[in-house]
């Protein structure tokens, strides 16, 4: 491999590198002469500053690898916000119980049923030594009845342990339980949408955007712009465990965020599904033909955005003791920004959680940087949109053709190599014919 092609394949990680020697390098210092951005303090503020949007990129990267987009998952954040806020505050039948405990029992019932009949179709496999679950047909009882069954009684199992707690107010399992739940609902509901209607997920996505939007207005009340959490006066004491430092070091939504995106990415790594997800973005017709259900995959790739998304909005709640309906205005906009300077192309197809990985923490580390020089806002919209544009420039051409680009710039240059490569070529020509290389026929 030669330095060139190196270069080029790990062009992302010098960005973060890069990035990261900037903030160190114009780091400014405390009186005694230590540098603040490297302090760990600093390092694992910038952690839990990137949770929210990271959690949201992580679903983003797998809708946009198939083609899709989702511009619904900021006002995602802000109903499942709302929600959250308004089960661990109001007690009794609220529009928030309406919403979260057919949604959690919903999806109960699809996951439960999913699940027994995924086991058997695997034994099944075993058993005869099909290797594709679409050669395989399971009788009415294991292929209906006792999934239908164990979705029955997991969805008994939670009403019975979520009823109770209605009529007083949610505790944090509850909580967690419910809410992302509503996420996916939603979620799904695009994908459901898209896949059916067979419409552009841009247009399905925006839909959903200003949907949710409006229910989130409409559950929190016309007089509820915002939703105060106090853990131990108007909320459970534990919910603070969300916002704590595990072992004392790593921010707690540092941890969601870090096991989200690496069990992601071993699912679209080492799973089916993944590699279902990349033939899909690279040719959708294809990938149908070859078999691949394509519309079951985009649903759950929807589905599972929704479903972070709600989680985001649950260590939102934890970290900044409120939920509101336009908790998440903008946050789509960031979590595509980052995806995109991850080297996730918007055309579908290629991309990896690792470069997400990369594009959250240049987003935060960047963020940090202007934070510490108190840099105008203003000026660090500016500064950012500067940074994306060039990155995905970096991304989507690789350095041989930035460089081909340049000489075009510097045509001097450019003609004196060629004339450099052009001499010794004649000098050959005259050694194998035996004459001049001045002489013409």
């Amino acid at each position: 491999m030669t330095v060139m092609k190196l270069v080029s394949r790990t062009k992302l990680y010098w960005g973060l590198i890069a990035m990261f020697l900037i903030g160190i390098i114009w780091s400014p210092l405390t009186s005694s002469g230590k540098n603040i951005f490297l302090s760990s303090g600093n390092l694992l503020d910038v952690l839990r500053q990137v949770s929210t949007t990271g959690l949201i990129a992580t679903g983003m990267t797998a809708v946009i690898i198939t083609g899709g987009i989702d511009l619904s998952v900021g006002s995602l954040m802000a109903i499942c916000s709302v929600v959250c806020a308004m089960l661990l505050t109001v007690p009794g039948e609220t529009p928030a119980l309406m919403l979260g405990v057919p949604s959690v029992l919903l999806a109960a019932l699809l996951i439960g049923a999913w699940l027994t009949r995924f086991v058997f179709l695997n034994l099944e496999k075993r058993r005869t030594g099909i290797s594709h679950s679409r050669d395989l047909t399971l009788d009415r009882l294991r292929g209906v009845y006792i999934p239908a069954l164990v979705g029955i009684v997991l969805c008994a199992a939670l009403l019975f342990y979520l009823l109770p707690q209605s009529q007083s107010k949610f505790g944090v399992l509850a909580v967690l339980l419910v809410v992302p739940a509503v996420g996916l609902l939603f979620g799904a509901i695009n994908g459901i949408i898209i896949v059916t209607g067979r419409l552009q997920p841009f247009i399905v996505t925006l839909a959903m955007m200003v949907t949710a939007l409006g229910i989130a207005r409409l559950t929190a009340g016309q007089n509820n712009a915002v939703l105060p959490v106090y853990t131990g006066s108007n909320a459970t004491a534990d919910f603070d465990i969300l916002r704590s430092l595990v072992f004392g070091i790593i921010p707690m939504p540092g941890i969601f965020f870090l096991v989200a995106i690496i069990l992601y990415a071993v699912v679209l790594n080492l799973t089916p599904f993944g590699r279902f997800v990349y033939a899909i973005g690279g040719n959708e017709e294809a990938a149908r033909l070859s078999g691949v259900e394509s519309g079951k995959i985009k649903i759950v790739t929807y589905a599972i955005s929704g479903l972070l998304a709600g989680i985001a909005a649950i260590l939102y709640v934890a970290q900044y003791r409120q939920g509101k309906p336009d908790a998440g205005a903008g946050l789509e906009l960031d979590a595509i920004a980052a995806v995109v300077i991850g080297g996730t192309s918007l055309m579908g197809g290629r991309g990896s959680l690792a470069g997400t990985f990369c594009g959250v923490l240049i987003f935060g580390l960047l963020s940090n940087i202007l934070q510490l020089h108190n840099i105008n806002s203003n000026l660090q919209l500016v500064l950012k949109g500067l940074i994306i544009v060039g990155t995905v420039l970096v991304q989507e051409r690789n350095a041989r053709e930035i460089l081909a680009r340049l000489r075009l710039i510097f045509p001097h240059r450019a003609r004196s190599e060629a004339s450099g490569e052009e001499r010794p070529r004649k000098e050959t020509m005259s050694l194998n014919t035996g004459g001049n290389g001045n002489e013409t026929s």
